[in-house]
């Protein structure tokens, strides 16, 4: 076990080194903990979390990787990722010197994608909440990795730990000794299917599953020339429930002691990932408090935001929400309505967090606020917010429909409840199905925001169409017309009768006489700027909504 910071360049480079990473310049044991994980972009720079390590997608030539490095070095960045080969230039090295920021090389082959969630998954541990992390049989709880290098160091080997389906969820050092087989599953964090496939044929996950010994996998016939290594797995279960298994590279049947190890090692392992299992349950309930907490802007906002990395910094509130009609409500069941709405959310997280690392979002009530940082230096925050907004709606399709409502920029505590109020009201125009957008600030939809809650006065007192509007109706119950739908197509017409005559479908002559009829049954002066905005606003907050016309 090593002795360094379980979020350190070191860390990283002892579990993610030699088959995905190789530090090409700088120091790999400065006393830092990685703040994030920040994919560098040329066009939009973004606040960079303390002590960050950042993937330089696309970054090649000297001259560039040397003027980013002094940038990242003034925003106190940790390292940064270039894809392997670096050209070896005294430019960088300077630029590595005079910066501090640690330089490393992605092996070719591996993804970017596939790098950022190996890096999050292993920094993840501790990010919310506890100072210090649980232990569990000496090991940092849920550290899978770290359990890995020590099931390595038991049998001299290395190792992979698996979930039911194949993926990877943590490897140990040492995975070059192996052969192109487990090389390929690393670095695609999956068993490929052909391998998966052959070992199903062949009976060993049957076998595997089946028993708590150790089984031993010759290499198959098929794949000699990339499965050239022997291996040894073991299921990792609770009670009756198959929770993955461990895989290690070996030359030869394990002996006795060291096949006992391996079940010892496979105990631990289901101990920590029911604990990662909780612990994801426990953190969410955790950070919905937080950001419930910080939201609602009292005494313990400031603390909430510094427990979720946001102290300190200008954040914009967004709110997410999926409209339910009543058709989908009686389809899904209460428990149903909730999963949906928490499988959003999370997703909403997970997309706010790859934006930028220190960005909060949880479920609350029927509604995920999200809680972005903003760069001081900037003024377009909140467009900013939308295109985020925007992204991830284009991201999940047509298949949902939510919506995303954006509050204002706060730089105070005291003033998130502001920006969450002004995210709701814009949330609540877009939940009506108010026209085309599905992402909107505030600003974009205030009129709207204004008629609503005229709407919701009106409909407290009780109140009823009075005046010419009162008149009108009236005389349409009484006499079955329809002098208040005419006014209505010309007002939205602004005065045009051949227009608001093809909306009600009547000739235009008719339309006139009935224009005329209702300035004299309602003692209305059309004429009259004051009483057209009058009548305009009764019909659009008093009265009850138009019934569907159909031709």
């Amino acid at each position: 076990m090593t002795n360094r910071p379980r979020a350190s360049l070191g860390r990283v480079l002892d579990d993610l080194g030699a088959t995905l990473l190789e530090l090409v310049h700088g120091d790999p044991d400065r006393p830092m903990e990685i703040g994030g994980i920040v994919t560098h972009d040329p066009h939009d720079e973004p606040l960079l979390p303390r002590h960050a390590l950042v993937l330089g997608v696309g970054l090649q030539e000297p001259s560039v990787i040397a003027c980013v490095l002094r940038d990242l070095g003034r925003q106190q960045a940790a390292g940064l990722v270039v894809r392997a080969p670096i050209p070896a230039h005294d430019m960088i090295t300077s630029a590595v010197a005079e910066s501090g920021v640690a330089l490393l090389a992605l092996t070719r082959g591996a993804s970017w994608d596939q790098l950022a969630v190996l890096l999050r998954s292993l920094l993840a541990e501790g990010d919310v909440g506890v100072a210090e992390p649980e232990t569990l049989g000496g090991m940092p709880s849920g550290d899978l990795f770290a359990l890995a290098n020590a099931a390595a160091a038991l049998l001299d080997a290395p190792v992979t730990i698996e979930d039911r389906s194949s993926r990877v969820l943590a490897f140990s050092g040492r995975q070059d000794e192996a052969d192109t087989a487990r090389v390929e599953t690393i670095l695609g964090r999956q068993v490929p299917q052909r391998y998966s496939r052959l070992l199903n044929e062949h009976g060993v996950f049957r076998e595997l599953y089946r028993t708590d010994q150790v089984v031993y996998v010759p290499p198959l016939p098929t794949t000699e020339a990339d499965f050239t290594i022997p291996r040894v797995a073991v299921a990792v279960r609770a009670g009756d429930e198959i929770l993955g298994s461990i895989w290690a590279a070996v030359h030869d049947p394990l002996t006795e002691e060291r096949s006992q190890a391996l079940r010892d090692a496979a105990k631990l392992v289901a101990l920590h990932m029911l604990r990662i299992r909780a612990g994801a349950d426990v953190e969410r309930r955790l950070r919905a408090d937080l950001v419930s907490t910080a939201l609602e802007g009292g005494a313990g906002a400031r603390e909430a935001l510094d427990r979720l990395g946001l102290g300190g910094q200008p954040v914009v509130v967004m709110a997410l929400a999926v409209p339910v009609s009543a058709a989908d409500e009686s389809l899904l069941s209460e428990a149903g309505l909730a999963t949906e709405r928490q499988r959003l959310a999370d997703a909403f997280a997970m997309h706010l967090g790859a934006v930028h690392p220190r960005s909060a979002a949880a479920l609350v009530g029927d509604v995920a606020y999200g809680l972005v940082p903003v760069r001081p230096d900037r003024a377009d925050g909140e467009e900013r917010a939308v295109r985020i907004g925007r992204d991830f709606l284009d991201r999940i399709g047509d298949r949902v429909t939510a919506t995303i409502g954006v509050g204002p920029v706060v730089r105070e505590a005291a003033r998130l409840p502001h920006a969450r109020a002004g995210a709701d009201r814009a949330l609540r125009v877009l939940r009506t199905g108010r026209g085309s957008q599905r992402v909107a600030r505030l600003a974009d939809v205030h009129v709207e925001t204004l008629l609503l809650e005229l709407r919701d006065l009106v409909e407290a007192r009780g109140d009823q169409p009075t005046g010419p509007i009162g008149r009108l109706f009236a005389y349409d119950q009484q006499h079955n017309t329809s002098l208040v739908e005419t006014l209505r197509a010309w007002l939205d017409a602004f005065g045009d009768v051949i227009a608001a005559a093809a909306a009600v479908y009547v000739h235009p002559n008719t339309f006139r006489y009935r224009l005329r009829r209702l300035a004299e049954v309602g003692g209305l002066d059309l004429d009259d700027p004051e009483a057209r905005f009058a009548a305009m606003l009764q019909l659009r907050v008093v009265a009850p909504p138009p019934p569907r016309h159909t031709p």
